[in-house]
């Protein structure tokens, strides 16, 4: 089992790619409100480890309440810096699409777009990535962009067995155990 990080193509490094709600914080329909988030135990203390041994660690989000009008950008990004402050400094970027679900961008999961940019920006090997969430579209969108995949059992990931990811989790924390390990 290898915990560290080989060098890959050309001096690029694997990243754990994340999706937000319902895998790194409670699930809470459309969160707009700092107050309700509530970071899953374990990810900190996991996603430190993963950075410690050289990979990056990025929250690529779908937020379909900005585009059908629930909430704003500000409070997205309220919500965001409170779910970094439980956090801890343990993620490198983060990447969201405000789409609607019926006038999707190529950055809204399940496309590809945000892991691309990510890549592009951050000297990522895709091919030694993973991407963790908890819908069918987050497993699509690590297989779209040629990632390894693991589907959390959080969120709504109980409920979710139309997709076939490369491995199952029952939390994020045991997920990002398993990237390490690979």
């Amino acid at each position: 089992m290898n915990m560290g990080v080989k060098k890959g193509r050309k001096g690029l490094k694997p990243a754990l790619f994340i999706d937000r709600d319902g895998t790194l914080m409670e699930e809470v329909d459309h969160c707009c409100d700092p107050a309700h988030v509530r970071v899953y135990p374990g990810a900190s203390e996991e996603l430190t480890k993963a950075r410690s041994l050289g990979w990056a660690t990025i929250i690529v989000t779908n937020q379909s309440g900005i585009g059908r009008g629930y909430f704003t950008v500000e409070q997205f990004e309220s919500v965001q810096r409170e779910l970094l402050r439980q956090l801890g400094d343990v993620i490198d970027a983060s990447y969201m699409a405000p789409d609607h679900p019926d006038r999707p961008s190529p950055r809204r999961k399940p496309a590809p777009g945000m892991l691309m940019e990510a890549a592009a920006e951050h000297g990522l090997d895709l091919s030694r990535s993973w991407m963790i969430g908890d819908k069918a579209i987050d497993i699509e969108c690590g297989r779209n962009a040629g990632t390894r995949t693991i589907l959390v059992e959080t969120g709504y990931g109980k409920k979710t067995s139309e997709c076939t990811p490369d491995h199952r989790s029952p939390t994020v924390a045991e997920a990002i155990r398993i990237a390490l390990a690979s």
